[in-house]
């Protein structure tokens, strides 16, 4: 077995910075008692303000500085999006709390090319989210996880010598994802051992008798002397992320950048899924409560990460906003499968019809839903009523179709919405007809027309009638061109 541990250094600071294109000088703050800063920006880290500082202490510093209290449940969302992300590249993987996730990647190194592949893209993939990541790779997950704590330059991807670079790391890191308690280890520092290794040559039989047994158990879990069996992540049938932004604003292109981010990681999840989405809702959360939802809709399930984003920029440039928004927040449910396109030797085929559904998605983003409509046949002979203008619905329609005689001839596409007298009819010429249309007796509003396609002295072509009923006038009501 091959293992991957990723852990989210800071993950307390890193919820709260991913929504921010430029971080100043943000401190997180551990609700205490007493009340101190947990973590720090590079800018506050370059004022002097370290982890461990009292929070008056850091404000003398530098009064400018930007307090945010810790958001547990916020880092344990963040950390579930995150394997939600991850489990596009291996289906076993497990929460490994607080802030790391192990990946069992033994099974797919050859699907993505190899554990260098694996990695560098996790690192790529999580830094386009905002997100800062540390890897490790061991045969065991706890040993890949005390790994990435202690990052080694040029390390080669799980060396021959593993149990010996165990051996070498601090005592400290025992108590990192074990039961091992303060006690234990402060017992192990008081007789003089500062290492892993030095701590496996005392007598075990010792170690228990001091109530440091956990101290064996964690040992043998990472040198993988004990199975070390983990839960397994089951990624989530729905998607929500929320994001919240480093102060409230009305400006578009704050909302963008975070919004990015959101999109990014709701895309990563319909990979994981091999699935599209045809409706996911964005909402714009307000500074004094309240709320503003955004409904993404696109003509086919799709997960284009390129096209949600153009998708939301084209709403977000129609809206007007009345208050300042606070967070952002994106949800998205009932994914569906998605085939992806097989390659072909002259082109897509389909690639014609997903640039027009495009060109739909964002007319109906600028226009509103009212904006775009499409045409309904109707069950009706008479022209001006064969067809109803409705909202424009990309989804394939489910009722039976309407069982209607095929018209003889060619209708033409520009359909006037009321006919107009031809003052010299003599003047045109007649090419095909006539087509008799006569019916709507039963509803009042009945018709008895002669059809004809005609075509005038400039070679235009329209499509006319000639009403049967005295004074039996001429009209014009349509064009073909």
């Amino acid at each position: 077995m091959r293992w991957l541990a990723l852990i989210l250094p800071d993950l307390a600071l890193q919820t709260h910075l991913r929504g921010i294109a430029g971080p100043g000088a943000i401190a997180i703050t551990d609700p205490g008692p007493p009340v101190r800063v947990l973590a720090v920006s590079h800018a506050a880290r370059l004022a002097g303000i370290q982890p461990g500082h009292s929070v008056p202490a850091a404000l003398a510093m530098l009064p400018g500085l930007q307090l945010r209290p810790r958001d547990r449940m916020a880092e344990q969302a963040l950390l579930q999006e995150v394997a939600c992300w991850a489990s596009a590249y291996t289906p076993r993987l497990s929460l490994d709390p607080p802030d790391g996730i192990v990946l069992d990647i033994a099974a797919t190194l050859k699907l993505f090319g190899g554990a260098d592949a694996i990695e560098q893209t996790l690192h790529e993939g999580l830094r386009h989210q905002g997100l800062r990541i540390a890897t490790a790779q061991a045969p065991t997950p706890l040993a890949a996880r005390w790994l990435a704590r202690c990052p080694t330059p040029h390390r080669p991807h799980v060396p021959a010598d593993w149990q010996a670079r165990l051996d070498a790391l601090p005592l400290d890191l025992l108590a990192d994802g074990s039961d091992v308690s303060p006690a234990s280890l402060a017992l192990l520092a008081d007789i003089g051992l500062r290492t892993m290794g030095e701590v496996r040559t005392l007598p075990r039989a010792g170690l228990a008798r001091r109530q440091a047994s956990a101290v064996i158990q964690t040992l043998a879990r990472a040198y993988g002397e004990t199975p070390d069996l983990r839960t397994e992540f089951v990624p989530p049938p729905s998607y929500r992320s929320h994001l919240p932004l480093s102060w409230p604003t009305i400006q578009i292109d704050p909302l963008l950048f975070a919004s990015r981010r959101l999109i990014a990681g709701l895309c990563s999840w319909l990979t994981a899924r091999h699935a599209g989405i045809d409706h996911c809702r964005l909402t714009l959360i307000h500074e004094r409560g309240g709320e503003q939802a955004i409904d993404i809709l696109t003509g086919t399930p799709s997960r284009n990460e390129a096209q949600l984003n153009l998708l939301v920029r084209e709403h977000l440039g129609r809206i007007e906003l009345s208050q300042a928004i606070d967070s952002l927040a994106i949800e998205a449910r009932e994914p569906r499968p998605l085939v992806q396109p097989v390659g072909d030797l002259f082109g897509d085929p389909a690639g014609g019809r997903e640039h027009a559904s495009m060109l739909v998605d964002r007319l109906r983003a600028r226009l509103g839903l009212e904006g775009v409509r499409q045409l309904r046949s109707r069950n009706d002979h008479r022209p001006e009523r064969a067809s109803q203008a409705i909202p424009f619905d990309p989804r394939p329609s489910r009722s039976p179709p309407i069982a209607t005689q095929r018209p003889r001839g060619d209708r033409p596409l520009w359909l006037l919405p009321q006919a107009r007298p031809i003052a010299d009819p003599a003047r045109l010429r007649l090419l095909r007809g006539p087509e008799r249309i006569e019916t709507g007796w039963w509803d009042g509003q009945d018709i008895r027309r002669d059809y004809y396609l005609a075509e005038t002295p400039d070679a235009a072509r329209w499509w006319i009638f000639q009403e049967l009923d005295p004074p039996q006038a001429w009209f014009v009501h349509g064009y073909f061109a």
